[in-house]
């Protein structure tokens, strides 16, 4: 898959014969953003033109959030994994920055779909707003359309009971330890990815090695004790437990994913590892002594045996 973040020759030249276009923050690729994703990638094949995706980097949100920015569900690498995985061909991304916090709904369309993308289908969901003041809608979209030569295609959203499935949604669940929920409304696991970074081997000591993953995050969707399988090591998936959290009982202030692998002792430093959220097990706490925190470890990975063993 093709990244770019500014108009180049080589996006002018991929893109010469038109594009089949979607924009959105795709946070989680949860099962709305999948039927999106599919529609454009059948609408691109049929057609014999590139797929794409348009977001922005920092997302809307984050940016208009300023220090207080909702927890990503994904970091940039594991969406650009997910997107080439999908079927797309060309991930673009611009700067989202004052000049494009202001930009008009026609400068959008003209100078982002037409000049950069030169788009001849655009699929969207049917919240999408976009420009200053939330201004361009569907209506804007498909006069557009008209004028400029490209067709609009909008895509309903998916429910699940009676909720709508976004990422909103699946933040709170995640926040609140609804993993069974998060499941259900990402179509999978809830799923953190990295590279096993060193740590100060206080699970080794404690007779819990750890593989040690820096979250990479402004802010954590997730913080607990978790029931986790782990993948990445070869064909395997392992079971573990996991934590997320700062480590209170150590004076901790970084927040770490940290993964115990059961019935496993290899070297993985510098491997990337798939960690998947199968059920919150507790809150993160802090203990009066050493050898309490052990005690619960022990409870924690039985536990943990307990639920993946069903």
């Amino acid at each position: 898959m093709y990244l770019v973040s500014n108009p180049t020759k080589e996006l002018y030249r991929r893109v010469s014969s038109g594009s089949v276009v979607t924009i959105g923050a795709y946070d989680g690729l949860h099962l709305g953003h999948q039927k999106l994703l599919s529609r454009v990638v059948a609408e691109a094949r049929e057609r014999a033109l590139p797929a794409v995706v348009m977001s922005f980097e920092p997302t809307p949100k984050e940016y208009f959030a300023g220090d207080n920015p909702p927890a990503r569900l994904m970091r940039f690498r594991e969406k650009f994994e997910a997107l080439a995985e999908a079927g797309i061909d060309i991930f673009y991304c611009p700067r989202f920055n004052q000049a494009m916090s202001a930009i008009t709904a026609d400068t959008f369309v003209r100078q982002l779909l037409i000049h950069a993308l030169n788009v001849r289908h655009l699929v969207i969901g049917d919240d999408f707003r976009f420009a200053v003041r939330r201004e361009g809608n569907i209506e804007l979209l498909k006069r557009a359309g008209k004028a400029l030569e490209f067709s609009v295609e909008q895509v309903a959203s998916i429910t699940v009971g009676d909720e709508r499935v976004s990422s909103t949604a699946i933040r709170q669940a995640l926040m609140t330890g609804d993993m069974r929920k998060a499941q259900r409304l990402l179509g999978r696991d809830y799923r953190m990815s990295g590279k096993v970074v060193r740590g100060e081997s206080m699970g080794r000591k404690l007779g819990y090695p750890t593989a040690n993953v820096n979250l990479k995050r402004r802010l954590s969707p997730v913080f607990g004790i978790f029931a986790v399988r782990v993948s990445g090591l070869g064909k395997r998936v392992l079971d573990g437990v996991a934590s997320v959290g700062t480590r209170p009982t150590f004076q901790g202030t970084k927040p770490l994913l940290e993964v115990h692998i059961f019935d496993f002792d290899e070297d993985i430093y510098g491997r990337r590892i798939h960690v998947d959220f199968v059920a919150r097990l507790r809150s993160e706490e802090k203990f009066d002594d050493v050898q309490e925190l052990v005690e619960q470890m022990h409870r924690d990975s039985a536990a943990a045996r307990e639920i993946l063993a069903a």
